[in-house]
Parts: structure tokens; sequence; C-alpha cells
């Protein structure tokens, strides 16, 4: 393994499944579903009842420093980075605050916003308000954090769809190792459950049919089951605070769990449609840049949406990278919903917990699997791994983009 690798020095998130690690973690390990049924009622379409995974969350109780109103997607970024800042235990006297980047992934950043604005000049014919571009511009979470934490090295967005903040996560990671950055705030955000945007997901098709009266909803996501039917949409955010190891010495830690490799590409194959070759070389580059090989990781943390073509190519493109049956997988988007921009960051604190506990959590509601997968699931409960020491975590995008995190526990 590299010793270059980024200390993970705090966390933060707001998700369905709690707004703590350990809530998150529990509820992963127990297979709890946050996902409801949501009825989308809205004039001149067909009424839907759609499978949601909701934050308890007050986006009202969330001041932004620069005083203008916040999407709630923008409310939860700062809540998260807040909480990762505070967990990391820097603090001004300790970090030159130009050499403090921030990196962060959103799919469609102000989405609520966007989706009010509309409301309010098409269906309501009233004046917008003059904040509308600053509550809205794909970078007011960025630009929030940054005046939040008084950060002044590098602050760049990254909007990939789906690996959105898996690439954020692993472009810091490059800087730290570059020497540009001691330390770098790096995660992700999506809250886009409002009327209009659901109404675009839900034409496309891709998510799970909830039942009668939406009755199936909590179990209406698995990936890798023989009868999935696609996915449940879901909101939050994750937050990582990073940290050289250099600059971590020099305040006397030593950060037992880093991340320790990274690689993206793209398949250029199909906008929506994936490709197991892309991911194949995703993988590979991801374990020769942490300098593992694939026998060395003991958990996979699969993108897993459960649709068709979506899993059948990750399967694919897993038993090429580590053998049938060669490592073992979940994943977590059955409980938690699809978390779109905000996927990857959460997904990997999912990982990142697993290393600390020892233990590999299940992906929920999967009785029957797909006979065409060669893989190693973890299903029913959760699987003892006292011995785990290198985790991966997938993101797989539409437009192609294919991000793929790895972390270690150091000793």
């Amino acid at each position: 393994m590299r010793s270059a690798a980024a200390g993970v020095a705090g966390i933060g998130l707001i998700s369905p499944l709690g707004h703590t690690t350990q809530e998150l973690f529990a509820q992963a390990v127990a297979g709890h579903s946050a996902v409801t049924a949501w009825p989308l009622r809205l004039a001149g379409i067909d009424a839907a009842i759609l499978p949601l995974a909701r934050c308890a969350f007050d986006e009202q109780s969330i001041r932004p420093p620069s005083r203008l109103p916040a999407d709630r997607g923008t409310a939860m970024a700062l809540a998260a980075a807040d909480a990762a800042w505070k967990a990391s235990g820097l603090s001004s006297d300790q970090v030159d605050p130009e050499r403090v980047g921030l990196f962060w992934g959103s799919g469609m950043a102000g989405a609520h916003s966007f989706d009010a604005t509309c409301q309010t000049l098409y269906g309501e014919h009233r004046r917008l308000r003059p904040t509308t571009v600053l509550t809205t511009m794909p970078n007011a979470a960025l630009a929030e954090i940054a005046l939040l934490l008084k950060i002044r090295g590098q602050a760049l967005g990254y909007a990939c769809a789906c690996a959105s903040s898996a690439v954020a996560i692993g472009e810091a990671m490059r800087a730290l190792r570059g020497g540009w950055l001691d330390v770098a705030v790096v995660g992700g955000h999506e809250s886009m459950l409002s009327p209009g945007v659901l109404a675009s997901w839900q034409a496309m098709r891709v998510l799970a049919p909830t039942g009668p009266e939406g009755a199936q909803a909590a179990s209406a996501c698995r990936p890798f089951s023989q009868d999935r039917q696609g996915f449940a949409m879901g909101e939050g955010a994750a937050a990582l605070v990073l940290e050289s190891p250099a600059h971590a010495q020099a305040r006397g830690l030593h950060h037992a769990t880093v991340l320790s490799g990274y690689a993206s590409n793209c398949d250029a194959h199909h906008i929506t449609q994936p490709h197991a070759e892309g991911q194949v070389r995703a993988m590979r580059a991801a374990l020769r840049d942490a300098g593992l090989a694939a026998t060395d990781i003991g958990y996979l943390n699969a993108h897993g949406t459960a649709t068709q073509a979506g899993d059948q190519a990750e399967a694919d493109s897993v038993a090429q990278v580590f053998g049938p049956q060669g490592v073992p997988v979940s994943s977590t988007k059955a409980i938690h919903g699809h978390l779109l921009g905000a996927g990857g960051a959460i997904e990997l604190v999912v990982a990142l917990q697993a290393l600390e506990q020892g233990c590999i959590p299940p992906t929920a509601h999967l009785e029957r699997v797909d006979p065409a997968f060669q893989l190693d699931l973890v299903r029913g409960s959760a699987r003892p791994a006292p011995g785990l020491r290198h985790v991966m975590s997938n993101s797989f995008a539409f437009g192609g983009t294919n991000a793929v995190l790895i972390a270690s526990r150091q000793s």
C-alpha cells in the first residue's frame, strides 16, 4: 500500500438512516429500510406512488454564512461539513487556510430551489427573488462551506451525476498526495425530492414500483435480485476531512483509517447504459494506485442500483476483476436509497465503518439472487470480518463516468 495515503480525520453526515456514522452503520448492518411511499400528483401527468428515502432534517435550522436562503441540499451540505470539521479536531491555529482545499460533488445542486423558482414564475406568475441565481447555482454549497470554514485553497465542484462525490474525494486525495494541500474537506450532497424533479425521474422508468397503495415501498429496491425493477430515490450529504500524513504527524496524530486508492475514467459507450469494460479498467486502476492486488480487498460496497442493466454490468465487471465469488459484495442503496451525487460519499462512509467495526453490512431484501451473477453477495444478515484491512467503493454514473475509491486500515 502507498505510504502517502490520505488520513481520514473527521466525518459528518446527514442521511436517511441517521446523522452520525454510528446510526448509519447500525441501520445498515440491521438492514433497516428508510424507504417509504410518496404520492406524486401533478396536473397533466398520471398519479404515481414513488419509493423515497427522506432525511429527518429541518433545513430551516441551518443559517448559511452568506445569510441567503439555502436550498435544502445546501443546508444538508453545510451541516455535514461543519460536523466533519468539528470531528477532525482541527482549529484555525493548526492550519494554513491557503493550504486547506474544498472538493465537493453534486449531480443536481439547488434542485428544490429551482423547482420552487419555476413554480413561482410559471405557476404563480410572480416576480423572482434577486438571490435566485445564488441559491440555485451548482457551486452554492461549495461557496457556503468555504465561507463557513474559511477555506482559501482550491475550492472545486464536481458534477458527474452519480459519481460526483466519489470523484471529488478522489481528486482531493491526489491534491494531498501531490503536496498542493495539507487538509481537504471533501464529499457531496443531493436533495432532489421535489415534485418536478421526481416527475423527471419517474418519466425515465428507473424507479422501483411500490405495489398496491405503496405497501411494498420499504423493500422496493432489491439490488442484484432476480426480480429487481429499479431504485428508490434518496437524499443526504456526507463530508470527510482528509489530512496528509505529514500534517497529521506535525500535530501528533496517526490516522488508522486512510484513503489509499482512486481511479476515474469514462466508458464513452452510452449516456445511460453502463459498460463492464470501463468499470473493469477503473477498478484495476484503483488497485494499482493503492499498490494492492485484487485479493487484498475484503469488502466491496457496490454501486448496485437494482436496475437490470446496471446490476448486470457491475456483476460482470466485479467477476472479471476479482474472479467468481472472489470478494464479499453488498449494496446499501436498498435501504438508504440512491443518493445520486451524495452516494459515493455516504457509501464510502459505510465502507469505512465496515473497516473500523470488522463487519460487512448485507444487501437488504435480497431473497432470490439473479442466477447469472457470479458474486459473493452478503445477504440476510451482516457478515463478521475481523481481519478486514482494505475495502473498495464503486460509483458508476450516467454519462459513463466511473469512480472507484479504496480505503485501508493502517497498523
